[in-house]
């Protein structure tokens, strides 16, 4: 008895030193998370585990990333960003940006070199939590989403997809992308005016691009130009689907102005996760 006692607390240690414990005792063995955030050299993190998640190793996650001034340990306790992740079985990781902006070709923020920091973020969250790097879907919320459509288009390799909303390149846009087009949904609104569809200028130097400009490089870049989209009906979401081999751009329209809401980003993940099989 004695014997079967020490090997249940052998395996229970390697067990928890392993990382792969229920997320109750993952949350207790981490030195950051909700309440206080995780450190890379550049910059800093905030995650919150599932309640259940839906593997006993390695789960999804989604990162999202805040708008202009917004603050990543307010949104790591947005209730519906974390019964969007818990429903899924999946983290939720909230980047700090600096200055509570983003600093990515044409912003007027240029304080970081934001490719650098989610390098090191993905290298880290890899690191301190069982999460699997095939499985991450990337989103934002208006400079957010510009940072989601700049990550797309030069560190695209490192997401499964990325689902931008009320934000698209900022002026020079790109005129091809390093990465390959793999699965971009973006969502916005018709009555936007923070960042209108057809874009506007940003004081005298800098200028937020025209969406379907923004949608135009991929289209052109995975030969989809020209070709005429798949129209559906998703919700209160009016979506233009252009699709080939491995590769989906989707522009879904919705009445309203600058908004977000979680159930976007949960449509993009089920439909991420069907296209994968996962």
């Amino acid at each position: 008895m004695g014997m079967s006692l020490i090997t249940s607390a052998i395996t229970f240690a390697t067990v928890v030193l392993s990382g792969l414990v229920p997320n109750a005792s993952m949350a207790e063995e981490a030195t950051c998370g909700v309440t206080a955030p995780c450190e890379v050299e550049s910059g800093e993190y905030y995650i919150a585990l599932p309640d259940s998640p839906v593997s006993d190793e390695q789960i999804g996650a989604i990162i999202y990333l805040h708008g202009w001034k917004g603050k990543a340990d307010r949104a790591i306790e947005n209730k519906a960003l974390r019964n969007l992740a818990n429903e899924l079985g999946v983290a939720l990781i909230v980047p700090q940006g600096v200055g509570g902006s983003w600093s990515y070709p044409g912003s007027p923020s240029q304080d970081r070199n934001e490719f650098k920091f989610f390098d090191e973020l993905l290298a880290d969250v890899s690191d301190r939590f069982p999460i699997d790097s095939e499985k991450i879907l990337l989103s934002g919320f208006s400079m957010g989403g510009s940072m989601v459509w700049n990550l797309a288009c030069y560190k695209g390799e490192n997401y499964a997809g990325f689902a931008p909303i009320a934000g698209a390149f900022w002026d020079p846009i790109p005129e091809k992308c390093p990465s390959p087009l793999t699965n971009l949904y973006h969502t916005h609104g018709v009555e936007d005016k923070t960042v209108p569809m057809v874009g506007r200028a940003i004081g005298a130097n800098w200028r937020q691009s025209d969406v379907f400009d923004s949608l135009d490089v991929w289209k052109r870049q995975a030969g989809l130009y020209g070709t005429e989209p798949t129209s559906i009906t998703a919700g209160e979401l009016e979506c233009d689907v252009w699709s080939a081999e491995g590769e989906k751009l989707e522009l879904c329209l919705h009445d309203g102005g600058h908004s977000m809401k979680a159930n976007w980003i949960r449509r993009a993940w089920l439909d991420l996760a069907n296209t994968k099989h996962w």
